[in-house]
């Protein structure tokens, strides 16, 4: 009795890292990882410095504990008001999982980044063309490494992130033009 007590204690905090689909499928569930910023907080106004009105450099990032098992971390940003649809500003990955911050205008070491919707590689600030938007900072844990090459979008960075992604971190900040 004292053993099927003690392996219940063991297997109910296990079973609870697990749901299921409505097919019956076990998955498991995605943690959430704090992720935020020194230079703002949450919902409020990125600073020009980190817009084209300013020097366009990418603003610190601030990442807390990642779950067990994370093998690299995945970054995008993406403006979701803008006129043509989501306009992709910054697309990151292969970051080291004990990463805990990201400096102003840099990149950790190891990581690499891919195009965004100015077909530039790296950072491209919030520039919106009128009006308020939001700018979204998307943190994936992932549990592989990912191989892929500098031409990589958005689209093709979600796909190789498909049945990988461990935990997640969302930072929102908003932005108008001067």
């Amino acid at each position: 009795m004292k053993r099927r007590i003690a392996l219940l204690l063991v297997l109910i905090p296990v079973a609870g890292l697990f749901s299921y689909t409505a097919t019956g499928k076990e998955v498991a569930r995605m943690t959430t990882i704090a992720f935020s910023s020194p230079a703002f907080h949450g919902g409020e106004a990125i600073p020009a410095k980190y817009t084209c009105d300013g020097a366009d450099a990418s603003p610190p990032l601030a990442i807390g504990p990642v779950p067990m098992g994370t093998a690299s971390l995945a970054l995008i940003m993406d403006d979701p008001d803008a006129p043509v649809g989501t306009w992709v500003h910054w697309v990151m990955w292969n970051i080291p999982p004990q990463t805990r911050e990201i400096h102003e205008n840099s990149v950790p070491a190891g990581a690499s980044q891919g195009r965004n919707d100015w077909h530039r590689i790296g950072y491209g600030g919030p520039c919106p063309p009128s009006g308020a938007h939001r700018y979204f900072f998307k943190l994936y844990a992932l549990d592989i490494p990912l191989h892929l090459s500098a031409a990589t979008i958005k689209a093709d960075l979600e796909r190789a992130m498909q049945g990988h992604i461990l935990g997640k971190g969302e930072l929102m900040g908003t932005y108008r033009k001067r």
